[in-house]
């Protein structure tokens, strides 16, 4: 009697720690993702534009922040605030040098450093540099959209 419940005591504890190897690999996979979601939406900025990928990677109901105080809420508005004139030309390249994800595994935040490349009419070309903050939210087919930037 006694080495059965050792043995139940053992195989709890074997299970135990399986699961928890589980739920850090679960983790990982996360930060994986959000981190393989920041590096796509850079990559696409450079290729595509800055205004395409701020609207792809925008969750349904996202808001961004510029300026001091300027909210910039939803697909919409954030496609129509980087179709101005000046982010046609203007670059812009990151990448983040922190990622989190919440245990839950739907949200996370990453931050990191952002260059700002524009030109002006005469051909000059000026940078900005600056830190980016943006929480993600994973969606229901398993990608991940930014709710803030």
């Amino acid at each position: 009697m006694k080495c059965l419940f050792a043995i139940s005591i053992l195989m709890f504890i074997t299970l135990s720690s399986c699961r928890q190897r589980s739920a850090d690999n679960s983790a990982d996979d996360w930060k994986k993702q959000v981190t393989d979601a920041e590096h796509s939406f850079a990559v696409m900025a450079v290729e595509k534009g800055i205004a395409a990928a701020f609207e792809f990677y925008a969750d349904t109901n996202a808001v961004i922040k510029r300026g001091n105080d300027s909210l910039i809420f939803g697909k919409e508005g954030i496609r129509n605030f980087y179709s101005a004139d000046y982010y046609r030309t203007t670059s812009l390249q990151w990448e983040p040098d922190f990622v989190e994800v919440a245990a839950s595994g739907d949200l996370a935040y990453t931050y990191g450093r952002y260059v700002l490349q524009s030109k002006d009419s005469t051909g000059k070309i000026s940078e900005r540099t600056g830190v980016f903050h943006t929480i993600w939210k994973k969606q229901a087919d398993g990608s991940w959209k930014y709710v803030w930037d």
